[in-house]
């Protein structure tokens, strides 16, 4: 039996064909491949549809991260609150500037940071929360502001997995100082590589991140700061402008999509469908499940031609990077954080886009469904 396509990129180049052509041939055509009019519309529209006044684009949501995290000063001896269960980059790019990141136990609906537990998580030397929107619904993002403005912190939001949600009302990446997310091919709005964006309300900021993200310029060969080089290609801003028109359209089919199996999984004993909080939407960057015999389920799905994926399979405290840091610190962090070492063990990511169709969402239902009649 032919196996479904986890994430199935090529029906959605098939559906936007023409229109993606037409936008690449305009850029190599043009030979401007570097920043240029692509770059500044594509700014412009993003900018717009998430309601700030500035997007800064750059190489990729790491560097998005590691650029917000330098413009706001953070460095060697400082500290980062953020979540113990996200892609390692959230982390790592706490690490890339010197500093320390502190990791914080997340709620087990959402497997966002949870707000409870950051104020016992701070010390003299922490200078900002990095929330994470985890699968595609926001944070806390509220009370995470409050938390900060009362210790006088910064909050960078990584939305690298919830841009275009809602949070209420309003846009992931408009809910703090710095909003901060990805183009990768496999995020909701990717691109044909990678690919990212900062988000601000806040003028100067805006121009801090710009001069980092292009070594530190701020005219001509005049560099004011050490920065990276971290522009956005201009193939890449032109893909994007094609699926940013489209991507109201598939947040309603993502949405058709989680539906479903939300209705066709909910009453399946031992399987957890995603919690979206009511005041929150969600982009289903994944559609991500928790059950207690995870292995034994993938195995099975796989037997049928159902690929999965597990994001993730370990808390970023326990990833390999961080073993110089003691074992004294890693079960301090297993501590702290015991419900991110549960959701590593149980998170199950199934096949899932707007472009799934409805033939193989009933493939994975029927899938979960026999493999649960085999377990009884």
């Amino acid at each position: 039996m032919q196996s479904i396509p986890f994430i199935d990129l090529k029906a959605q180049y098939d559906a936007y064909r023409v229109e993606l052509d037409q936008a690449m041939t305009r850029v190599i055509e043009s030979t401007c491949f570097i920043q240029g009019p692509e770059v500044v519309a594509l700014e412009k529209e993003l900018a717009t549809y998430v309601g700030v006044r500035h997007c800064i684009s750059c190489s990729s949501g790491t560097d998005a991260l590691f650029i917000a995290l330098r413009a706001i000063g953070i460095g060697p001896g400082d500290e980062v609150i953020t979540t113990g269960f996200s892609f390692f980059a959230t982390a790592g790019a706490i690490s890339l500037t010197g500093a320390v990141p502190v990791f914080t136990d997340i709620d087990p609906n959402t497997c966002n940071i949870d707000p409870k537990l950051i104020e016992a998580r701070i010390t003299d030397r922490t200078k900002a929360i990095l929330p994470v929107g985890l699968y595609g619904q926001p944070a806390d993002m509220d009370t995470i502001n409050q938390i900060a403005k009362k210790h006088g912190l910064i909050v960078i939001e990584d939305a690298a997995q919830s841009f275009g949600s809602l949070y209420k009302g309003r846009r992931s990446c408009s809910l703090s100082s710095i909003g901060c997310t990805s183009f990768y091919p496999a995020k909701p709005l990717g691109s044909f590589g990678e690919g990212g964006a900062l988000f601000t309300d806040d003028d100067e900021l805006a121009v801090r991140m710009r001069q980092i993200m292009n070594q530190g310029q701020k005219a001509g060969y005049d560099h004011a700061v050490v920065g990276i080089n971290g522009r956005l290609q201009a193939l890449q801003a032109a893909v994007l402008r094609v699926k940013l028109f489209h991507f109201d359209e598939e947040l309603i089919a993502r949405s058709k999509v989680a539906a479903r199996y939300d209705q066709a999984l909910a009453g399946i004993e031992g399987i957890v469908v995603p919690k979206i909080k009511p005041e929150c939407t969600s982009v289903y960057a994944q559609y991500t499940i928790r059950t207690q015999n995870r292995e034994g389920l993938r195995d099975y799905l796989t037997s049928l031609g159902i690929p999965t994926a597990v994001h993730y399979d370990k808390p970023i405290f326990r990833q390999s990077a961080y073993t110089d840091l003691g074992e004294d610190w890693l079960k301090e962090n297993i501590v702290q954080c015991p419900v991110c070492e549960n959701a590593a063990m149980e998170v199950l990511s199934l096949p899932f886009g707007p472009f799934l169709k409805e033939s193989d969402q009933d493939r994975v239902i029927d899938g979960l469904n026999s493999f649960k009649r085999r377990e009884l």
